[in-house]
């Protein structure tokens, strides 16, 4: 080896004019998610597009000078070059289609998140959440809704990952190079760089700002590395997810409070606010001061800003939610209260739970927003049982909370080999036309199958690269490697199954491992090969997390299970759609219900692959009986360990006698009964868990009742936001003395057709008749003493009497037999967001 310092020369090319645009390409993120704009690139020089991480700014760096003089002369590369334009050009300008109406009446809505995850080439994302808002932002983009999105600039955002011989995870920072990236800093018109200031605990912070172009939607970046702030401060963003509360607190309130202000700075000035994950709560902060600053009272002020605000959160376990001590938020709450005209302990009880200590993130965001939303329809009910004390009078379900099954960016998601089988008359412009996609059926079996083994080689391909290249750097012999490969190099029909995310306790990544004997007897058939992949990454503090990596990779090295048992490393979002892709069948056994959503199962379905899950999360509405199989959750069992046993029984078993059956199970070449199941997958998941249903359900469902509500509440200059607030302060003082009883006789039968009268009376304690809403509900109560409402009558104010106010309503049942019916009665105003905001309720 020779001696001496060795200098790095990054010699770059001079782009011929044939190909002037290429930088204009590279530059928006429009790439990330189609075919024609990465197709140009690899076919320039697919090696060097592989090593520069599908990188297209870098990759223009690095390309030699002499290929792009050839590939203008290239006659089919010039052809796809002016093709790739072309694509390029009719998209960007493409406005509303016809055939969408958003309803928002060209209202901007900002998306606020702590991750975006659009490509692996812009790692400013850690996992599930940043995957999700990246899709958000690219179905937004594909239906051209006005939107913005906010997130911050980490320079050392997704973390590469190593596992040593051990199996224990090495996680390496990877420094970003803005030059390297599709960001541009935002400057002046003088060109000064534009920035916003943002008062900590200790002084102010500036705050500088990149924009990301990802097709119509621009993302802006928050920045704090600056060199005028100390070296504290420009730290500030460096890292996501910073391990010390302070320094994470100070980003969440450079994120919300800084990005509002760039915003602003920016002329920017949404009617919309979607804040995804409490993290950027804080926005809420600064757009009551914007409102206060103009003299608005800060009660009607939250009023306004709550009624145009969303919130989704993704954390199924109060663990999960942030929650700050108040000796730490104390010494930030002069710098956030200051101009407010609130005290410090009215703002400290906005994020405070009751009996709970500290200033809670996600309360204070359910308390300050008037939408809120889970992200499955089982999420929702566990969402709003664990904040059921921000309703303590309201059935669970019943309070306000909503939800939105996840969906995923299929362009993005799709692989390239189905693209040919699909291509016709603009089917990404029939993403949710379930009719559309029943022509999947109509694909030959013989065409389906071929495109399921492509894509299934290539995976094995990749891990087979990903595998030696570990041994390799673990010094391994020959001879192990080829054990380690053994069977991805296997040119027969094998059965792969996969399973790839975050390894996290819950997600139960080892509940195949429960019963080693069997599992054993299962993958080593010699007449039914089955091959097992895992991927995924734990969090950099997660222990147990990393333990369950260290497990798996002792299970593949364990005889009968090397080489049948793959861990791959390096899991990031290349390795992720090439899994998802690539697999038979894609295993998701998490805790019930623990299981927010999930998305990578639908990545997967929408390639073909079939799920085998249990029923939680998107899979529990996904299923429809013939698209998978579903394992059903033992969560009447109070033992833990004995549930553990019970479903990894019957995981097996499944796995067994059904998947590996059916597979092998083959008629004309292939196996015809696992292609028809596979199809199913395809068809039944596509139209319906893809993002752009998914943001076209958050139109519908919260941003368009969110900006009605907000036109009501901004009338006469605000008056009725100040109405709404000195109401609401009028229930809250007087609820507590409000009572209700029956009076009147209680029939107990009546003829068919033959009306019902109730009477209710009701001391108000010092509120108006019209304040209440009092309720008949009729019903039948069930053997396992639910109540099951058929109908709904309103009482109405008759008259009063010994200082009760008398409701009264009468109707006939439409019910025979017996039927049971409830009073109760609830606040109501013709300005509230939401029904049953307020939390409060009484019954009879």
């Amino acid at each position: 080896m020779m001696s001496g310092t060795s200098f790095t020369l990054e010699i770059q090319p001079r782009i011929p004019t044939e190909f002037a645009r290429l930088e204009e390409l590279a530059a928006d993120l429009y790439f990330s998610w189609d075919r024609h704009t990465r197709g140009l690139f690899f076919s320039l020089d697919p090696e060097l597009w592989d090593r520069c991480g599908h990188n297209p700014k870098v990759f223009l760096r690095r390309v030699s000078q002499k290929r792009l003089e050839e590939a203008a002369t290239d006659r089919a590369l010039l052809e796809e070059y002016q093709r790739t334009l072309a694509y390029y050009d009719i998209y960007h300008k493409e406005g509303k289609r016809p055939q969408r109406s958003h309803g928002l009446d060209s209202e901007l809505v900002a998306y606020f998140c702590a991750e975006f995850g659009l490509h692996e080439s812009l790692p400013i994302y850690s996992g599930g959440l940043g995957i999700l808002a990246g899709d958000f932002c690219k179905a937004a983009s594909d239906i051209a809704l006005p939107f913005v999105a906010v997130g911050i600039f980490y320079r050392t955002g997704n973390l590469l990952q190593t596992i040593d011989d051990s199996g224990h995870q090495i996680l390496h920072n990877l420094p970003v190079e803005p030059d390297d990236l599709p960001v541009r800093l935002i400057r002046e018109a003088d060109g000064r760089e534009l920035t916003v200031t943002v008062e900590l605990a200790h002084g102010s912070v500036v705050v500088r700002v990149w924009q990301v172009k990802a097709g119509h939607t621009y993302l802006y970046l928050l920045d704090t590395d600056v060199e005028s702030n100390a070296e504290a401060d420009r730290a500030i963003t460096h890292n996501l997810y910073p391990a010390d509360k302070e320094m994470r607190l100070r980003q969440e309130i450079v994120l919300g409070i800084g990005g509002v202000r760039a915003l602003e700075k920016l002329g920017l000035h949404p009617a919309i606010w979607h804040i995804n994950e409490g993290h950027p709560s804080f926005l809420l902060v600064e757009r009551w001061s914007q409102l206060v600053r103009e003299g608005m009272e800060f009660h009607a002020a939250l009023e306004i800003v709550a009624s145009t605000t969303i919130f989704t959160t993704h954390t199924p376990v109060t663990a999960g939610h942030e929650v700050y001590d108040h000796h730490l938020i104390h010494a930030y709450l002069p710098s956030l209260t200051r101009g407010l005209g609130v005290s410090q302990e009215e703002f400290l009880s906005l994020g405070a739970v009751q009996d709970r200590p500290g200033f809670n993130l996600t309360t204070f965001a359910l308390r300050c927003s008037r939408y809120y939303n889970g992200v499955s329809r089982i999420h929702r009910r566990v969402a709003a049982a664990l904040e059921r004390h921000m309703w303590p009078e309201i059935p669970i379900d019943e309070n306000p909370f909503g939800y939105v099954n996840n969906g995923i960016h299929v362009p993005t998601f799709l692989a390239r080999n189905w693209f040919g089988v699909l291509e016709g008359p603009g089917w990404h412009n029939e993403l949710l036309n379930v009719d559309y996609w029943r022509r999947i059926d109509a694909i030959p079996d013989a065409t389906f199958w071929s495109v399921r083994l492509s894509l299934k080689a290539a995976l094995l391909k990749e891990c087979r690269r990903v595998v030696e290249l570990r041994c390799r750097r673990h010094g391994h012999s020959v001879q192990q490697t080829e054990c380690a490969t053994e069977q991805l190099r296997n040119e027969g029909n094998m059965l792969v199954i996969g399973f790839a995310r975050r390894f996290a306790t819950y997600k139960r990544a080892t509940l195949l491992f429960e019963n080693p004997d069997r599992l054993h007897r299962l993958v080593n058939n010699e007449q039914r090969p089955v091959l097992l992949i895992f991927a995924g990454k734990a969090h950099p503090n997660d222990e147990p997390g990393k333990e369950l990596i260290a497990r798996i990779n002792d299970f593949s090295k364990r005889p009968g299970f090397q080489g049948r048992v793959v861990l791959l490393e390096g899991y990031d979002l290349s390795l992720a759609r090439r899994l998802a892709a690539g697999v038979d069948v894609w295993i998701n056994v998490p805790e019930y219900p623990m299981e927010a959503s999930g998305t990578s199962g639908m990545k997967a379905a929408i390639n073909g692959a079939i799920n085998l899950s249990i029923m939680d999360g998107w899979w529990a509405d996904g299923y429809n009986g013939h698209n998978g199989w579903a394992l059903q959750p033992h969560a009447s069992e109070p033992n833990p360990e004995v549930r553990r046993r019970l479903e990894a029984q019957e995981l097996l078993d499944t796995l067994e006698n059904e998947v590996i059956p059916l597979y092998f199970r083959t008629g004309a070449g292939y196996p015809d009964e696992w292609v028809k199941m596979a199809k199913e997958s395809m068809k039944s998941i596509i139209p319906r868990f893809n993002s752009e249903r998914m943001v076209m359900d958050y139109i519908n469902q919260f941003y368009i009742p969110s900006l009605q509500t907000s036109r009501r509440l901004r009338a006469d200059n605000s008056a009725a936001a100040l109405e709404l607030a000195q109401w609401k302060k009028r229930v809250r003082a007087s609820w507590p003395g409000v009572q209700l009883h029956s009076i009147g006789d209680s029939k107990k039968a009546i003829r068919q057709g033959e009306n019902l009268t109730v009477r209710v009376a009701v001391r108000l304690n010092g509120l108006q008749s019209q304040d209440l809403t009092v309720e008949c509900l009729v019903g039948i109560a069930t053997d396992h003493q639910d109540f099951k409402v058929t109908a709904r009558h309103l009482l109405h104010a008759v008259g009063t009497q010994d200082h009760e106010t008398i409701y009264e309503c009468s109707f006939a049942p439409d019910l025979s037999g017996l039927v049971t019916y409830k009073l109760r009665a609830y606040p109501g105003h013709s300005l509230l967001s939401r029904r049953f905001e307020m939390g409060f309720m009484k019954w009879i």
